[in-house]
């Protein structure tokens, strides 16, 4: 009897130990998942927060300059939604995308026309005064201004001065300039919102903007070449396939992702620079063919300053001024990006308004005999 009653006493101990040991065992799990929960919770409001640059996975490291107000490891909802929120990529990203739906809206604009969109023409002739013009005429023509930027549908034509209305220029180069300019703008806006995601998608959208760059570059030679060269289609043919050429190796040289680093910057500036300087060639031999053109000095104004814009903009890119004198004073805004991106907008639309003179003149006179 003693021994049926010690055996009872066991097995009730033992169901009371399993018991509890189940309890702690659960609320240990309990216990876990909450501090699961909360370090998950933790996480998620610390992947909203901008970081300094120590703070920093090494291959977000790329201007030491620039040492606070970063995005890292941030999800694509909330890297999309930043577009409205103040960081050091904020108006890196604004920049050009500015210029992107500027370009689209020309590029819709002369889509719509049968002549081409003389945008620049126009906000020079509103705003420039003369003495044989009064203010009303001054305020005509900005009224026809504003009428073609918001009634795309019900525009007054621009007067263009055709000697022949039956000469009609190819336009397809001058929509591959346009095209690849949009490109190039919108891949970049895309690369900055972007690239703070993953590793993978950084290293993907670095190459893309370059791959804009360089697209950006060889179709700005198109419509220049093809309408200066018009009448010598040997010549046309040499250059653009050459400056095609050059663009292709630019471009599977960048997709190496090593030549991706901030390491190879001065190389990658190399590379676009040598695209640019390509220009020089057809530029002067443009100059001897386009002698007898009456709008030859207005267009290599405008060639003259895209090409200080792009040089200018890559010597910032190169150098990290300003931030490079004041680390931390041009975090948000000031630093050598942004005055990049804008001045590759400034070089895109003088090299918008050169193309204009070249197709007004090639409509004017084709490969006839030009009369000063």
């Amino acid at each position: 009897m003693n021994c049926g009653g010690e055996t009872r006493s066991v097995v009730k101990r033992k169901c009371k130990e399993t018991n509890e040991t189940l309890s702690f065992t659960r609320a240990e799990q309990k216990k876990d998942k909450d501090m699961l929960s909360q370090q998950q919770d933790r996480n998620r409001g610390r992947s909203n927060k901008l970081l300094s640059y120590w703070e920093l996975p090494d291959y977000m490291k790329d201007n030491e300059y620039i040492l606070r107000y970063y995005r890292a490891n941030w999800s694509l909802k909330d890297a999309f939604f930043s577009i409205f929120r103040w960081h050091n990529e904020t108006l890196n990203v604004w920049t050009h995308l500015i210029g992107f739906f500027l370009f689209l809206g020309l590029t819709l604009a002369n889509l719509m026309k049968p002549q081409v969109v003389d945008l620049l023409g126009m906000l020079t002739r509103s705003f420039s005064s003369s003495g044989d013009k009064n203010v009303s005429h001054n305020f005509k023509d900005i009224l026809l201004g504003t009428t073609l930027l918001f009634d795309l549908r019900h525009q007054v034509p621009l007067k263009m001065q055709f000697q022949s209305q039956e000469l009609v220029t190819a336009r397809w180069p001058f929509f591959v300039f346009l095209g690849g300019s949009m490109f190039c703008l919108i891949s970049s806006s895309i690369c900055h919102l972007f690239s703070c995601h993953s590793r993978s998608l950084n290293l993907f959208l670095l190459r893309i903007d370059y791959v804009g760059i360089t697209v950006m570059i060889i179709t700005s030679f198109f419509p220049q070449i093809y309408y200066v060269f018009l009448c010598e289609p040997h010549w046309q043919l040499l250059y653009l396939v050459g400056i095609t050429g050059m663009g292709l190796f630019t471009i599977v040289t960048l997709l190496s992702p090593s030549l991706s680093t901030g390491k190879y910057r001065a190389y990658r500036a190399m590379l676009f620079c040598s695209m640019g300087l390509f220009g020089i060639v057809p530029a002067v031999h443009a100059c001897f063919v386009n002698w007898g053109n009456p709008r030859r000095n207005v267009t290599l104004a405008y060639e003259i300053a895209m090409a200080l814009s792009y040089l200018t903009g890559t010597l910032f890119y190169v150098t990290r001024i300003p931030e490079r004198w004041k680390p931390g004073w041009f975090d948000i805004a000031g630093h050598s990006h942004q005055i990049f991106h804008v001045l590759v907008v400034v070089g895109a639309l003088a090299h918008y308004a050169a193309t204009l003179k070249m197709l007004d003149w090639r409509d004017s006179f084709g490969c006839g005999t030009i009369v000063q």
